[in-house]
């Protein structure tokens, strides 16, 4: 490969590649370049697997119209998926405004400025950490879909910009597993940042991939005298709680219904609300349920999604709810290595996902 020169540098944060409208970053683009020619600043990647963001697929999948099979909704998500790629050059959800993440191989190195960027190599597996809400796609054919796993094989090229985050995958764990874990590698980061020992913890959609993740790291922050309630939807996503052992409590029930759910905690928490409230739910309209169960001077870290921010600060006020609100941020410095360590330490953990992402 002749080295591209310095002349071929490009932004560093792509808005070379926006193409509707013009001036903006390729997040908040309609319309990117989705060209697998690259300038010396950016890496292309032959894409295995897109892990779509779990309130986007809940999204499509909510669009299949009933009585139709699984082998109908993998074909109807789909097309979705490629509908969505083919306009925009982006897994950018129109709907929900998420996308996910990708895992595939090194390609090739645009020039000296990316080379061998986080100590990958040409030919290394890798799984990106920056939403394909803003990652340039190309998708040639889907493989399969997923539909438990959020997840979908691909084949197709990307292209990753001088300031994206990404991770070699490691030996020592299994691809589609790392996709997941690195997924929502931003929540346990922040959940260890935010909680205090003695806290008293709320973990809202507990049952999901990032809801154990912060279960399992609150549990460690609060100690003995903290106590960690967590609250899934349906039986399955409880029992998955149960047996990862972490919370001192699991409760079921529809967090989209925000009193009863704050009535719920305070029964199983000596009759007072919680320090902090975690929501990692993938559904909308969950905010009340995180706010009304935290009390006055605590915290509600919105990792989900899903989250309308208008809707939480808006309905904070009007409940004259005094609590900071946190958005998740899905990046915090070391944070794919703090994600990979903590299920790597965890066997329960590790076993629990391993069951829900591999095949």
């Amino acid at each position: 490969m002749a080295q591209r020169q310095e002349k071929d540098l490009a932004s560093p944060y792509g808005v070379h590649r926006v193409l509707e409208p013009e001036g903006v970053l390729p997040q908040a683009a309609w319309k990117i370049d989705n060209s697998p020619k690259i300038r010396c600043n950016e890496i292309l990647v032959d894409v295995k697997t897109l892990n779509i963001d779990a309130a986007s697929f809940k999204q499509i999948l909510s669009t299949c119209p009933r009585g139709m099979s699984e082998g109908e909704k993998e074909k109807h998500v789909e097309r979705a998926i490629l509908d969505i790629v083919e306009k925009r050059g982006k897994m950018h959800n129109p709907v929900t405004g998420s996308g996910g993440m990708l895992l595939g191989t090194v390609r090739e190195f645009g020039g000296p400025r990316v080379q061998e960027r986080e100590g990958a190599r040409q030919g290394d597996l890798i799984a990106t950490l920056v939403s394909l809400s803003l990652t340039p796609l190309r998708i040639h054919k889907v493989n399969r879909v997923y539909l438990d796993k959020d997840q979908v094989d691909v084949e197709g090229t990307a292209v990753i910009f001088e300031t994206g985050p990404f991770a070699v995958v490691p030996p020592d764990l299994d691809g589609r597993l790392a996709l997941a874990v690195l997924d929502v590698a931003g929540a346990p980061i922040q959940t260890e940042r935010l909680v205090k020992p003695g806290d008293r913890v709320l973990v809202l959609g507990a049952g999901g991939k990032s809801g154990l993740m912060c279960t399992a790291v609150a549990k460690k922050r609060t100690g003995p005298e903290g106590r960690v309630i967590a609250l899934a939807h349906s039986e399955r996503s409880a029992e998955r709680a149960r047996r990862l052992g972490c919370a001192d409590v699991v409760l079921r029930g529809d967090a989209t219904h925000a009193v009863s759910i704050m009535d719920m905690v305070m029964a199983h928490n000596d009759g007072g609300k919680v320090d902090l409230a975690i929501n990692c739910v993938s559904v909308p309209g969950t905010e009340m349920a995180s706010i009304l169960s935290t009390r006055d001077g605590g915290k509600v870290y919105f990792f989900s999604m899903a989250t309308s921010f208008t809707a939480a600060a808006l309905g904070a006020e009007g409940a004259g709810a005094d609590v900071e609100l946190v958005i998740g941020n899905g990046y915090a410095r070391g944070h794919a290595v703090h994600a990979l360590n903590l299920v790597r330490t965890d066997s329960r953990l590790r076993d629990i996902l391993a069951e829900m992402f591999t095949v």
